[in-house]
Order: structure tokens, then C-alpha cells, then sequence
């Protein structure tokens, strides 16, 4: 098992990736590729992340139990 300070660490570095490619997407879509997309998307990823990581601590037990079960990997 996947001690937890792993699995705090992996859940930091997740969301930031995640908050970071999404604001960047979302923001790209909405804007457009210009100087004001630019300006915007390190505030949306300010935002984005600490956002991010606050739900996976709600979701993040859920989704591994589904992915369990999904996989036949959980057993009782």
C-alpha cells in the first residue's frame, strides 16, 4: 500500500498539474490566444488549484473504491 504522505504529495502535484493545463484551456477557449488570456490564466490557476485540491480530499476515496470495482480489484 501507498503510504499516505505518497499519496498527499501525489494528490498536490495532480491538482496542480490538472488546475494548471484546465485554467490554461479554459481560459485559451473563452479568450482566445491573446495578451488578455495571457494576464488571466495565472489567476484562474490561483484559483483553480487550492479548489482542486479541496475536492479530491472529498472524492479522492470514492474514486479509488469505484476504480476497485471497476477493476475487480477490491475484494470483501
Amino acid at each position: 500500500m501507498t503510504e499516505k504522505r505518497t499519496l498527499f504529495v501525489a494528490q498536490v502535484l495532480i491538482t496542480c498539474m490538472m488546475a494548471f493545463l484546465m485554467s490554461g484551456i479554459m481560459s485559451l477557449i473563452a479568450l482566445g490566444p491573446s495578451e488578455l488570456w495571457l494576464k488571466s490564466w495565472p489567476k484562474q490557476f490561483i484559483t483553480a488549484w487550492p479548489i482542486a485540491f479541496v475536492l479530491t480530499m472529498f472524492v479522492s476515496r470514492f474514486a479509488f473504491y469505484l476504480a476497485s470495482r471497476l477493476t475487480g480489484g477490491f475484494r470483501r
